[in-house]
């Protein structure tokens, strides 16, 4: 009997092939996206120093919605705010190997509309 692979081993290859073409600078920090079944988090990196610069999650009392997709978007403005406070403004956009749909589209869209440009 042929088995299913694993939903998250595929998503972590893809990440890691994805990562190998990408990475953050502090010129243009890499937005990263991290998903779970309950939370969504964003972080902008600056790989070069493997510094955190701004994060969001749906954990933070700021973010509000009724369904993930929202809070996603709420997450995706935070970010956004957070990182247009420290005069950021281009970064290059992680996806973290997920498909670019549902939540992870929500987030990338919000933070577009609130001044990142990816």
């Amino acid at each position: 009997m042929i088995s299913k692979p694993d939903k998250n081993k595929v998503r972590q290859r893809r990440h890691k092939r994805v990562r190998g073409k990408i990475s953050g600078t502090a010129e243009r920090p890499r937005l990263s996206v991290y998903r779970s079944n309950k939370n969504i988090y964003a972080q902008v990196i600056d790989d070069v120093k493997g510094v955190t610069l701004a994060s969001a999650s749906t954990l933070d009392s700021e973010v509000s919605g009724k369904t993930k997709s929202e809070k996603a978007a709420g997450v995706g403005a935070l970010v956004a705010k957070r990182a247009n406070e420290k005069n950021i403004t281009n970064v290059v956009f992680d996806r973290g190997g997920y498909l670019y749909h549902g939540r992870v589209q929500a987030l990338a869209e919000a933070a577009r509309e609130n001044g990142l440009q990816f």
